[in-house]
Order: structure tokens, then C-alpha cells, then sequence
């Protein structure tokens, strides 16, 4: 990236007003959306409570680290990807089912005394983390492929390798993308980038082939399978008739037909379905041009970040939300094969939101810094 400009403390801390403001709008307006797809629901209360108890612990979360200097983070990078990667091996282990249950197929939770945690949220974090302070330790060296590349492989691949057996195949190609993106950042070669992508995807399609499921997904999204099953196609047809109900202006808030044990998880892997239903066209307008200046806002702070470790964790955790709200908005809209993504802010998850939450806060402080030189890494 450019080198980093000098501003005076108080110059264009309305970006990070705004940041803070677009984020609480996108999380209240989360937190209702998600009663009214969840209120029909036995549990849609506790759901309710579960995403408040979230969003209380990620504002106060916000509140620290946005006042906090970031660089307090940068000591804390290799023990975060060691716990994480810790905390990864459990789901895994046969004999932890006690404190990680299966839960619609998959096991991607701890639990203790009752309180849930998904390692992979943390996951997404501590990579961007890990990344970003190697990158600004290594400097120029970052354009080697040996001692550059390879030991950002080696780590997000580990981490992604062990996300996978949850299943969780979405959530390990954006932990790899997001180490790369960072890297990509720090001013790796594009040709490095081009050789690892082609790998990658050659990774991907093998594990997808791997898996039945999987593999019977991306036949029918691609149109190559005869009869392809209501087990496989019934969720995106039914986000696609929430859509289409909403037409222009939407059926009204909490008005929605779809969430009525039509369309599964509504209120979290298709909160974007239900919200096109029920505020239409606008509404998935600008909530998605919400997601966009959020984006914009957070790269502006990287460019203008006052060192090289606060630019690349600046891109990396606007890239986490980013490309999460990305991928979800695809799935919901069948431009990609189903896949489980939360909406940023806004799906039900207290992991997704609580780390989401502590990454703004962390944005925040990059961008209160910037009037501070600091030094090259």
C-alpha cells in the first residue's frame, strides 16, 4: 500500500464515527430483523436474548479495544493463533462430545456451563492478526516465495485444514483468502498469488468431490444433475420465493410468509432472504450499500493507518466482514453453491457478532491513531 499519510489526531475521525454509527445500525436492525424471522419459534425468544447477550459483550468489547492502542494486539498474535488452533483440535477429538455436540450435523461448538463458542469466528480473527504482524515484521522479504509465502501456508493451511472436518469447508477458503488478501496487501508478488490460487483451486474442487453432499450441491447449483432433490435445492428456492415476495418495497416488517417453516434458518444462514422479503428491493439495496461503506470506510483507515502493522490488520479485518457479507449475500441469491455464512451484524451467531464487534472497535482505534507516526514495522 501507499506509504501511510501524517494527520493531525483530530483530522477525519468522522470516518470512524461513522464506522461505529454503520455498525450499531446494522446490529439493531440485525437483532429485530432476527426477532421477527425467530419470534414464531418456541426458542425465538432465547434467540433473541442469545444474539442481546452478544451484542452486549461485543459493544463493551468495542468499547476497550477502540481505546486501547492497537499495537497492544501485535505480542498477543502467535499465543491467539496457538489457542486458536487449540480450540480447533476439540470438535475434532471423538472423545469431546460432552463439550461439543453435534449440532444439525456438524460440530463447530464448544460448550461450557452452558455458554457456546465457535473456534472458527476466532479463527478468522486470529489469522488476520498473525498475518498482519508477520507481514510488518518481514517487510521487504514478503516478496520471497521461501521465506515469505511459505510460512503464512503453513499456518492459515494448518488452521484451514483443521476447520474442515467440522464440516466447514466456506469458513476454511475465507480463513486462506484472508491471510491472503493481508499478505497480498503487504506487497507479496502476483505471481506467488497466481500459482497458490490455481492450487487452491484445484483443493477445492477435490474437496468437494470428496464429499456426496458437497458434491451433489455444486452439480445442481451448476445445472450438470438430472432430479436434483428437494434435500438439496429446497432452502435457495425458497429464499428465491422470499425475493421475489418482497418485489420492490417488501410485504412489512415482521411480515414475512417465508420464515413460517418454509425457509430454514431464517434467521441466520437466510436473514438476507428475509429481510429482501420483507423491505423488498430497497431494502437489500441498502443494507448491501451499508456492507460497502463499511468496507470503504475501514480501507480508508488502512491507507491512512500510521504503520505498516496497523494498514494490514486494518484490510484484514474489513475484509473479514466483507467477504463474509459477500458470501452469504450469494448463497441467499443462488449466485454460489449453499453454504452456511453468517451476515455480519446481523445473523444469529453470539461468536460471529461478539468477534465481529471486537474487530470494529479495533478498526476504530487504528483510526484514532492516525495522527501518530510511527515506525516503518
Amino acid at each position: 500500500m501507499s506509504s501511510p499519510a501524517i494527520q493531525h489526531p483530530g483530522d477525519a475521525r468522522w470516518e470512524t464515527r461513522l464506522l461505529a454509527v454503520l455498525a450499531a445500525t446494522l446490529t439493531v436492525f440485525g437483532i429485530a430483523t432476527l426477532y421477527a424471522a425467530a419470534s414464531f419459534q418456541r426458542s425465538g425468544f432465547a434467540l433473541t436474548l442469545s444474539q442481546l447477550s452478544g451484542a452486549a459483550a461485543g459493544v463493551v468489547l468495542a468499547a476497550i479495544a477502540s481505546r486501547m492502542d492497537y499495537q497492544r494486539w501485535r505480542p498477543l498474535a502467535w499465543p491467539l493463533v496457538i489457542l486458536t488452533l487449540v480450540l480447533l483440535v476439540i470438535p475434532i477429538l471423538p472423545f469431546t462430545h460432552a463439550i461439543s455436540p453435534v449440532k444439525n450435523g456438524a460440530r463447530r461448538w464448544i460448550e461450557i456451563f452452558g455458554i457456546g463458542f465457535q473456534p472458527s469466528e476466532l479463527a478468522k480473527f486470529a489469522i488476520v492478526l498473525w498475518t498482519a504482524m508477520l507481514a510488518a515484521k518481514k517487510g521487504e522479504t514478503v516478496r520471497t516465495f521461501k521465506k515469505g509465502v511459505t510460512p503464512f501456508i503453513v499456518v492459515a493451511g494448518v488452521m484451514a485444514l483443521l476447520v474442515l472436518p467440522e464440516p466447514n469447508l466456506s469458513t476454511a477458503i475465507i480463513i486462506a483468502a484472508l491471510s491472503g488478501i493481508v499478505l497480498f496487501t503487504a506487497g507479496a508478488k502476483i505471481g506467488h498469488f497466481l500459482v497458490l490460487g490455481i492450487g487452491a483451486a484445484f483443493a477445492v474442487v477435490w474437496l468437494i468431490m470428496l464429499e456426496p453432499y458437497r458434491l451433489r450441491r455444486a452439480k445442481c447449483f451448476l445445472g450438470l444433475a438430472d432430479g436434483c432433490s428437494e434435500e438439496v435445492t429446497y432452502q435457495v428456492k425458497q429464499s428465491l420465493i422470499g425475493f421475489g415476495s418482497g418485489r420492490v418495497f417488501g410485504v412489512g416488517f415482521g411480515q414475512g410468509q417465508q420464515k413460517l417453516n418454509y425457509l430454514p434458518y431464517a434467521h441466520s444462514d437466510f436473514i438476507f432472504s428475509t429481510i429482501g422479503e420483507e423491505w423488498g428491493f430497497v431494502g437489500v439495496l441498502v443494507i448491501a450499500g451499508l456492507f460497502l461503506l463499511f468496507c470503504w470506510f475501514g480501507l480508508r483507515i488502512a491507507r491512512t493507518a500510521p504503520d505498516p502493522f496497523g494498514q494490514y490488520l486494518a484490510v484484514g479485518l474489513t475484509a473479514s466482514v466483507g467477504l463474509t457479507a459477500l458470501m452469504h449475500m450469494a448463497v441467499t441469491m443462488k449466485l454460489m453453491p449453499t453454504t452456511g455464512q453468517s451476515l455480519p451484524f446481523m445473523s444469529h451467531g453470539r461468536s460471529n457478532l461478539i468477534m465481529t464487534l471486537l474487530g470494529v472497535g479495533i478498526l476504530i482505534s487504528i483510526g484514532r491513531m492516525r495522527g501518530r507516526a510511527r515506525g516503518s514495522g
